[in-house]
């Protein structure tokens, strides 16, 4: 299991400097420049030329890579231009409120998929799995931002029981304070995951329905229910493990989408305002984040995914 756990961490490892080489170069060929951005179409040539030789964006692209590197291993991300302040002290205080929103996203999803997905299988071929199918098909089909569109104004304007804004606290304690304000966010992720989820859930249990060890089982006496919960549910869980670590870079788009829709204080608001005024520290900042995010969930997909089936250890 060490060599195992050593060898995805270097591969994350080299995974991870190569994003930070890709980000690092797109974001920089964007047209117009952060001195464009923060000067405006009233700044001087004379004043762009200034402001790019004192951020060092006169340097060769490679020259700024490397000096990115250096301030990055000491924790310095550089200032945001339009908000004035390092953009560590912000990601600090933005990402808590991002994994908030995306826990219980997540776990609202699952928490609907897996018996979902239990009951379509069970009943396959019925007039309910083709229901709950249909449903299935229709929320996956449907963007974030117009389910988040018809949340408020199903539940804040035809029925005013919820607000339409998230809280905007300054913890994730304060958030959690005002938890009515953290329900249409929250419902909107989770809605927009579940589908697909529940597919997953469905196809995983049929799969394992028909191997061998179910079938010896029933030979065996043991009741449906037994073999479900027992059996069954520990196999079928292994792709949707999968699937969630994979879809950890989606959940954060989604969160982008949804903390713009309902002003939610996190890294996806952040990102927005800084993609609107070219804030290129920002950018790159929260980028890297994602980066380190997908990363980091692959590895412990890889690591769940051993520790449910020993097989995968030897083979790797």
């Amino acid at each position: 299991m060490t060599g195992f756990l050593v060898k995805r961490f270097l591969q994350a490892l080299v995974v991870l400097f190569l994003v930070s080489i890709i980000v690092f170069t797109l974001l920089h060929m964007l047209p117009g420049g952060p001195a464009r951005a923060i000067l405006g179409p009233k700044g001087t040539p004379q004043q762009i030329e200034t402001f790019n030789h004192q951020q060092g964006y006169d340097r060769s692209l490679p020259a700024q890579y490397v000096m990115y590197l250096k301030r990055l291993f000491t924790g310095d991300l550089g200032e945001s231009f339009k908000l004035n302040s390092p953009v560590f002290d912000l990601l600090k205080q933005r990402l808590p409120k991002t994994l908030l929103l995306t826990v219980l996203s997540t776990a609202l999803a699952v928490v609907i998929a897996v018996p979902l997905g239990l009951l379509q299988a069970v009943r396959r071929g019925k007039a309910s799995d083709y229901a709950m199918t249909g449903i299935a098909f229709l929320l996956y089909a449907t963007p974030v931002f117009f389910l988040g569109l018809i949340m408020i104004i199903l539940f804040a304007q035809v029925m005013p029981i919820l607000p339409a804004e998230a809280p905007q606290g300054e913890s994730v304690g304060e958030l959690l304070g005002d938890f009515t304000g953290l329900v249409l966010p929250v419902v909107t992720m989770a809605f927009g995951i579940v589908a697909m989820f529940s597919r997953y859930m469905r196809s995983a249990v049929l799969d394992n329905l028909t191997e061998e060890y179910v079938r010896t089982a029933m030979a065996k006496g043991q009741s449906s229910r037994r073999i479900m919960v027992r059996h069954v549910l520990r196999n079928a869980l292994i792709p949707l493990a999968t699937l969630l670590g994979l879809y950890l870079p989606t959940l954060f788009s989604g969160a982008l989408v949804v903390e713009s829709m309902f002003n939610y204080p996190g890294m996806g608001l952040l990102f927005w305002n800084a993609a609107q005024g070219s804030d290129f520290p920002v950018l790159l900042g929260v980028t890297l984040v994602v980066g380190i995010a997908t990363v980091v969930g692959s590895l412990l997909t890889d690591i769940l995914y051993a520790v449910l089936d020993p097989r995968i250890r030897s083979v790797a």
